[in-house]
C-alpha cells in the first residue's frame, strides 16, 4: 500500500487553492440609459439590447395598465354623466 514518505507542508497544501478566489465581473454601459450592466445581457432597468427593445420592464407594465385604466374610465365616464343628467332634470 502506497504511503506518502513526508507529511505536504501547509504552504504546499494552500497554495493549490490560491487560485481559487472570486473573479471581477466586467461592466458595460447600457447604450439607452447609461446604467451598468453585463454585457452580452439586456438592461434590467430599460430592457434594451444593442439598441432594440427585447424585455418588457416593469416600469412598462405599469404604464400599460395605467393606460388600460384611464381608458376604462374614459368609457365609463359618459354613461355616469348622462345618469347623472337625466336625473338632475326629472327633479
Amino acid at each position: 500500500m502506497p504511503v506518502p514518505k513526508r507529511k505536504r507542508s501547509k504552504a504546499r497544501r494552500d497554495s493549490r487553492f490560491a487560485n481559487k478566489g472570486m473573479e471581477v465581473k466586467s461592466f458595460a454601459t447600457c447604450s439607452n440609459c447609461q446604467e451598468p450592466s453585463l454585457p452580452h445581457q439586456a438592461c434590467h432597468s430599460c430592457g434594451f439590447y444593442k439598441g432594440r427593445k427585447v424585455v418588457v420592464t416593469k416600469m412598462d407594465r405599469a404604464l400599460k395598465r395605467h393606460e388600460v385604466r384611464a381608458a376604462a374610465v374614459q368609457k365609463q365616464q359618459p354613461i355616469d354623466t348622462t345618469a347623472q343628467s337625466s336625473s338632475g332634470s326629472a327633479e
